[in-house]
């Protein structure tokens, strides 16, 4: 990974990347978490998302003096790469550690979980990403959504709306995401791990 010529000034102390799919229709599903996390950070700090060269909607906000920013890729979640890596040059990240990639697990249904590197869990907008800036080294904020009834339903599961039920469930577990978010920001991965895995 190697920070780009765009960036001008310090580089930005830590990346935020909501995955999602761009379009009303897969507006609150459960592939879209991302987002939701990311808009809801914006919408904390005042921010306002716009259009960026990144194919990303992108601002920058400051949590306890530590600058992030935030972007939600408008490329469909299979291609997240593709703005990942014109985010990590603009914004001058060198550190795969302070890219925090926030996303769906069919696994840990309504539960936030951090995790630093890892696997891909069959996630490909995590492969895509990985592809893209060659390494695994990111940390995952990750929400369950729960598994399909079959792998058959799989994508489906993902991308269709939910009953109001599990969408109540979502909506808590999207704003525990973003202090998870928060938390990363001002006091580390290690600490918000130790704050929030035990949950």
């Amino acid at each position: 990974m190697r920070a780009g010529r765009e960036r001008r000034g310090t580089p930005i102390d830590l990346l935020v990347i909501g995955l999602g799919n761009p379009g009303e229709e897969f507006a609150r599903s459960r592939h879209n978490v991302g987002y939701e996390v990311v808009t809801e950070l914006a919408r904390r700090h005042g921010a306002r998302l716009k259009k960026s060269r990144e194919q990303a909607l992108t601002t920058e906000v400051n949590q306890d003096g530590r600058r992030l920013a935030l972007a939600m890729p408008t490329t469909f979640v299979n291609l997240s790469g593709d703005a990942a890596s014109g985010l990590v040059r603009r914004y001058g990240i060198t550190d795969p550690e302070r890219i925090v990639v926030v996303h769906d697990e069919l696994d840990l249904p309504g539960v936030v979980r951090i995790k630093e590197g890892g696997g891909l869990a069959g996630h490909n907008g995590l492969r895509s990403i990985t592809q893209h800036l060659k390494t695994q080294a990111y940390v995952r904020v990750r929400i369950g959504v729960g598994k399909p009834p079959s792998k058959e339903q799989g994508a489906d599961h993902v991308l269709k709306r939910l009953p109001k039920k599990e969408r109540l469930v979502l909506e808590v577990a999207v704003q525990l995401a973003a202090d998870a978010v928060e938390a990363i920001a001002t006091d580390g991965v290690a600490a918000a791990m130790t704050a929030f895995n035990g949950r």
